[in-house]
């Protein structure tokens, strides 16, 4: 029999908050973290808004010295698995280093730093670039910082699957537990990518939103007829999975069990996902498959969800084709209304969201749905969300290249 993994602790940083406690209570009151960019000068930029990180200082959470060597990304990863650790109550004592693995889902890696020493080099010269260049934007640097600071001395590594990458690092993670090959894995998503390159390149293929400079907090509109694009958010979340019987021996506090897994490829094209769903639906279908549950048991879903004209109809569409009338009776939501698509992010976030649903017995709104797209037509639980019975949790990420990443979550029962 497979080896249970749990969720034992929990962290983040996004534009809504620093903490997991201050992001759940913005999700349930239906907060948006959108504005105006601040990182820098949006004057020739078609978009001039995302879901930016503020007023956060690492210096108040890491050493200045250590916080020099790393880039944004890397600083928001360390600073959500220290939080994730702490919340787990996992000592040095508790595990075997060995058995303590770091995957995490990282899209981009350090651009800030890449655009950085790239400037530098055609304005000084090669040898006027950074030393640091390397060490702070490889996208295994971000696991790697992790598992210097909290001693993981198992398997460390980072994977890219876009906008799945966080969702498809969790499935990793939950398979290296039922192997054995480890007891606790720190995993999760990162991303910093709120950059001039990283927004002019998404503006150049008609991705952003660029309808809503003025009202930056309506820009992220899922299932909305009036939306225009998605818009790009930076953060982290980081989960700890551990075996069951190794968090039940030390008293864990359990917010969820991980029990279904789907990836996928749509093997259809670059950006756009397949017109049918296809790749969407079979991952839904392997992840209730991977659990033993039916389609009729799931009570919620945090949907991909990223207000673009395509992604939204195809997404309703592969539920309503996996589900069939219980589509109609599930609840569906996308919270990246709030915060914006996280890329690499964005799936752990979710997964967190999905794990306080959970513990809470709530159902996170979408705001800003104000005039339903005909084509999509579930209940989105739009504006406002609501308490109600949850036993199962999906998440869904659909990523570029046709990347497709589901969990499935349990509320834990022994």
């Amino acid at each position: 029999m497979a080896r249970r993994v749990v969720i034992t602790g929990m962290g983040t940083v996004n534009p809504l908050a620093h903490n997991t406690d201050d992001f759940w209570q913005a999700i349930k009151a239906g907060k948006s973290g959108i504005g105006p960019i601040t990182k820098f000068d949006t004057t020739n930029h078609a978009t001039k808004i995302a879901g930016e990180i503020k007023n956060f200082d690492v210096r108040n959470y890491l050493d200045r010295t250590e916080a020099r060597k790393m880039e944004a990304f890397s600083h928001y990863a360390v600073v959500s698995a220290l939080e994730a650790w702490r919340d787990s109550g996992l000592t040095d004592g508790d595990v075997d280093p060995i058995k303590v693995g770091v995957i995490l889902g990282v899209g981009f890696g350090g651009f800030e730093t890449l655009e950085s020493a790239y400037k530098s080099l055609m304005d000084k010269g090669p040898g006027r670039v950074p030393p640091m260049t390397i060490p702070k934007l490889i996208s295994n640097i971000g696991p790697g910082n992790i598992a210097i600071t909290l001693n993981a001395q198992g398997p460390s590594y980072s994977l890219a699957t876009a906008c799945a990458s966080g969702t498809d690092a969790i499935g990793h993670s939950l398979r290296s537990i039922q192997d054995g090959v480890t007891d606790v894995v720190i995993t999760g998503g990162v991303e910093a990518v709120i950059t001039t390159l990283g927004i002019a390149s998404f503006n150049v293929i008609h991705a952003l939103s660029t309808r809503y400079n003025d009202t930056p907090e309506k820009a992220s509109r899922p299932f909305d007829k009036d939306r225009d694009g998605f818009v790009m958010g930076e953060g982290s979340g980081i989960l700890i999975l551990e075996e069951l019987e190794h968090a039940r021996a030390r008293g864990a506090r359990i917010y969820a069990e991980v029990v279904g897994v789907g990836a996928t490829t749509d093997a259809n094209h670059l950006t756009a996902p397949h017109p049918e769903g296809r790749g969407a639906i079979q991952a839904m279908q392997m992840a209730l498959n991977t659990a033993g549950v039916s389609p009729q048991q799931v009570d919620y879903i945090n949907a991909h969800g990223t207000s673009t004209p395509i992604n939204d109809p195809v997404e309703t569409k592969a539920i309503k084709a996996v589900f069939q009338d219980h589509a109609y009776s599930l609840k569906v939501s996308s919270t990246k209304s709030m915060t914006g698509h996280c890329i690499g992010a964005a799936g752990a976030i979710e997964a967190i969201i999905c794990a306080k649903s959970i513990e809470d017995q709530f159902f996170p709104p979408t705001i800003n749905l104000d005039n339903p797209d005909p084509d999509c037509d579930l209940d989105y639980v739009p504006h406002r969300g609501y308490h109600g019975p949850i036993e199962y949790a999906m998440s869904n990420s659909l990523g570029f290249g046709g990347h497709n990443g589901v969990l499935l979550l349990r509320k834990f029962r022994d």
